[in-house]
């Protein structure tokens, strides 16, 4: 294989992924660590150089599989250049930006490991921490997750929102894991298989992989003040993650059942709609009070109906975004270009 060797992606309109067969030389690879990447030009070549020496001293097989996330800056020109001196670093490059679960989702896809490894690209996590989240792989472990003891954010925007999210989700997930947001992870590549990310979703994979019976563990890692870039998280995705968390949940107990929601509100509406023919008819009977005389009982009825309506719809319309892009064999992100892939 020449170093830095491009090729370009002809997705088309489809946007399929090609049938790819990765390989990292003679022998099958057992490594691969997934970097999603937007506007990190100051920060990629240095955190390429501490990757490949880590893992170079694992002395197991690997790859970098580094994903461009439409960056603005230089970040593809620094790993093209990265990308001739370590051919052990492949490059996904963006048409667009689609977002980090994308990227990491355009990794898994095009990894060859036996072991998934996705880390921040922004050098607040540690590469060094890597091996030891291979060691507890090999205790038994399916899935180990990252958690940043010491966090080094904004106190009150990032740590304390962050716990109560991370507290949030695992009670109602009921995989309790004390960081959700740390990317850093290691995935046996088996129970990833068929799990298809969209939104914000990637910090849910060990909830989906506690489906297939994954053993989970969580161990503290390093984390780092950022030093140069600016950080691309925001109070909004809070939001973004419990609507997240409420598709996961419903996906786990009414994926197969749906008539069970809907027709839970069916029932609740005809109930409340026996209720206000009760109610109307014993004011008109008792008290002699037509409700045509004030607004109240409408308006909560209405806003109440437009509110359960609106959240049904939400997740009907989640069902159907799943449906469409696996009966069209389509994949979430549309590639430009591969480098360093066989």
């Amino acid at each position: 294989m020449a170093s830095g060797a491009e090729h370009p992606i002809k997705t088309g309109s489809s946007g399929r992924k090609p049938a790819l067969t990765l390989v990292a030389g003679p022998e099958r690879c057992e490594v691969s660590v997934i970097v999603p990447i937007f506007d990190e030009e100051a920060n990629v070549r240095l955190l390429v150089q501490r990757l490949v020496s880590v893992l170079r001293g694992t002395k197991k097989v690997f790859e970098i599989i580094a994903v461009n996330d439409g960056s603005r800056d230089s970040t593809l020109a620094r790993l093209e250049e990265s990308a001739t001196e370590f051919p052990e670093l492949r490059v996904i490059s963006f048409r667009r930006n689609f977002g980090q679960t994308a990227a990491i989702m355009a990794g898994i896809d095009y990894s060859s490991g036996e072991v998934i490894v996705p880390i921040d690209a922004d050098l607040q996590n540690a590469p060094e921490d890597i091996p030891v989240l291979l060691a507890k792989l090999d205790e038994g472990f399916d899935v180990v997750s990252g958690w940043r003891r010491q966090r080094q954010d904004a106190r009150v925007r990032r740590n304390l929102v962050s716990r109560i999210a991370n507290r949030l989700i695992s009670r109602v997930s009921g995989v309790h894991l004390k960081d959700y947001g740390c990317t850093l992870k290691a995935y046996r590549k088996d129970v990833l298989s068929g799990i298809r990310l969209y939104g914000e979703m990637h910090r849910f994979i060990p909830i989906y992989a506690s489906w297939k019976g994954a053993r989970i563990a969580e161990v503290p890692v390093q984390h780092y003040a950022r030093n140069s870039g600016a950080s691309k998280y925001g109070l909004e995705r809070v939001a973004k993650v419990l609507l997240d968390l409420m598709v996961v949940k419903f996906l786990e107990r009414h994926f197969v059942k749906p008539i069970y929601i809907f027709g839970g509100f069916g029932l609740l509406a005809i109930l409340g709609s026996i209720m206000s023919i009760g109610a109307a008819l014993y004011l008109k009977f008792f008290t002699g009070l037509s409700l045509i005389l004030t607004p109240l009982p409408l308006f909560a009825v209405m806003t109440f109906l437009v509110g359960f309506m609106s959240l049904l719809m939400g997740l009907l319309a989640e069902m159907l975004s799943r449906t469409y892009f696996e009966s069209q064999g389509r994949a979430p992100y549309d590639i430009r270009r591969l480098i360093n892939f066989d």
